[in-house]
């Protein structure tokens, strides 16, 4: 599988500042309730095939952040995250397939230690070399989970009927992956 233009092998690492982890949900089945996680790290080893490329993305769950301190506690809490329990999330890429800009990269993603076969819509977005010397990749990624798959249950229902959050979760990536020197 070829590499997409401008990518070269070796290791890529996020640059978190120029990046965004987050999700969306849907909330009293009305609107969507946004939230982000401010602390995650991901290493990418490509190879001359993309097939041989490997991926491992940590998020720190007590990093998680939707703007608003009580649901933001609540969310840290017991009923959801359970951060003291599980401080992180993984993601470990286990395949992809396709070709230019649009790929579909397959791993498995862990949630409070219940690890599920999870596809990401991934969009390739380019290569820069920036003003300092750094030579950066960036890419979009999308996948709906269903947050019950994994352990994350609470949920109160509505006087008119049916949930407060909706099972269906919109996972989301910005990623400004950077090059690093090779070690010799």
């Amino acid at each position: 599988m070829t590499l997409p233009e401008g990518l070269t092998p070796g290791v890529w690492t996020l640059d978190m500042s120029h990046s965004e982890v987050g999700f969306s949900v849907r909330h009293a089945g009305i609107s969507k309730v946004r939230g982000r996680f401010n602390e995650a790290s991901a290493e990418a080893r490509v190879r001359a095939s993309l097939a041989d490329a490997s991926l491992h993305a940590t998020v720190k769950t007590a990093s998680f952040d939707s703007g608003d301190a009580n649901r933001d506690n609540h969310v840290r809490g017991a009923d959801f995250f359970d951060v003291e329990k599980y401080p992180e999330m993984t993601f470990r890429a286990t395949g992809i397939r396709g070709d230019g800009e649009d790929y579909v990269l397959t791993g498995d993603l862990t949630i409070r230690d219940v690890t599920k076969p999870v596809d990401l819509e991934v969009e390739f977005t380019g290569v820069a070399v920036d003003p300092f010397g750094a030579t950066r990749a960036g890419f979009s990624a999308e996948a709906d989970i269903s947050r019950k798959e994994f352990g994350l249950t609470w949920n109160a229902a509505l006087e008119a009927g049916g949930l407060l959050v909706s099972d269906k979760v919109k996972i989301s990536v910005e990623a400004a992956m950077v090059k690093q020197a090779d070690a010799s």
